[in-house]
């Protein structure tokens, strides 16, 4: 049962991205209270998440996204949230709409009215540069923050345990993942030298997106992990779930990441991508199959193995596939071992393999 009913509907922005041409960004119209992740006791922890749960969806808010074009005309866009609070605006951009050279965080306004008159948020979207050949797709249980689930409903009620009683900066980040995401993105570039409103959230060389099963709700958890644990932050493509052993299971997982890796491949036709996961939630099958369907659009595949089985007769196949379509894959049970694979991998045909390399080896 929602806690606040009654209260004022607010617009929770989720990370967008963009290209030369297109721009897509999600939100979520919701009756509660602002609650971010901050320090305090264990009834702080449970309490915060708990209230990114127990909140009333708004239906049929009308929602107004401005935008800055480059010639400094204000552009705006309309949208209406669906019965679950959703709002997503997918849209064209018209006339030349050009990246920076580099990476950067814009920042666009989304504007609706609630009970206390006219209401603004700023949401960040994500500009890849025109010099930007790689990106990274990353899951992220058991990828970039250990969770310990295997399926069963032990391992799945440990989790969630943790989820309740812990703070994002207490939860515990995969060993040497800082180090080698740090590697994989390349040069980090300071908010403090930024001028640009957008750029107070930190830029990667190459630009990163996450997708995982794991619900829209944990959105600012996952952002304030991330932030604590020194990760790069990047568009997340999330699950609408409840409470339910499907939140963090493998059921409907695989079919998921292939649509949401599909539509972020597709979204940048220009660039290629290396693909980061794990081996607990059939990370090797869908990315085999992703690889099959967008053939010469996967530079590489990195999985971290940490469940204690053999991989399936499934996952075999995928990474015999894998294997034969000429794409570097590294399996192993540390990303500190991974830096013998980035040796081995050009990931884009110039020097950014020896770069990553000489870049997790000098932090060991």
């Amino acid at each position: 049962m929602p806690i606040f009913p009654t209260a004022p509907a607010q617009i929770h922005p989720f990370f967008g991205y963009r290209s030369e041409t297109r721009l897509m960004l999600r939100a979520r119209a919701l009756r509660s209270r602002r609650n971010e992740h901050n320090t305090g006791g264990r009834w702080q922890a449970i309490r915060t998440l708990m209230l990114h749960y127990a909140s009333h969806e708004v239906k049929g808010l009308d929602v107004r996204m401005d935008l800055e074009s480059p010639d400094g005309e204000v552009v705006s866009h309309r949208a209406v949230t669906d019965k679950e609070g959703y709002v997503v605006f997918d849209i064209g951009l018209p006339g030349e709409w050009p990246l920076a050279d580099r990476p950067r965080w814009e920042v666009v306004e989304l504007h609706w009215e609630n009970d206390e008159g006219a209401q603004c948020v700023p949401a960040h979207v994500l500009a890849p540069g025109a010099e930007t050949h790689l990106g990274v797709i990353s899951d992220i249980d058991d990828t970039i923050i250990e969770t310990g689930i295997t399926g069963s409903p032990r391992a799945l009620l440990r989790n969630w345990r943790r989820l309740l009683a812990q703070h994002p900066e207490e939860r515990i980040a995969v060993p040497h993942a800082d180090t080698f995401y740090g590697a994989l993105g390349g040069a980090r570039f300071d908010p403090e030298e930024a001028s640009h409103l957008g750029e107070s959230l930190p830029a990667t060389q190459r630009p990163f997106f996450f997708v995982s099963s794991s619900p829209w709700n944990l959105f600012s958890y996952l952002v304030a992990f991330k932030k604590a644990k020194g990760l790069p932050l990047g568009p997340m493509v999330l699950r609408d779930w409840g409470l339910n052993r499907e939140t963090f299971g493998s059921s409907s997982h695989g079919g998921h990441k292939v649509d949401a890796i599909k539509q972020i491949v597709g979204f940048y036709p220009d660039m290629r991508f290396a693909l980061v996961g794990d081996d607990t939630q059939g990370d090797v099958t869908a990315f085999g199959e992703v690889a099959e369907a967008m053939r010469g659009r996967i530079a590489a595949i990195f999985i971290r193995k940490a469940a204690a089985d053999p991989l399936s007769p499934e996952e075999v196949a995928a990474k015999a596939s894998i294997e034969a379509l000429g794409i570097p894959m590294w399996l192993g049970p540390s990303y500190d071992a991974g830096k013998q694979f980035l040796r081995a991998t050009g990931l884009v045909g110039d020097k950014d393999a020896k770069d990553i390399v000489d870049t997790v080896e000098e932090a060991q």
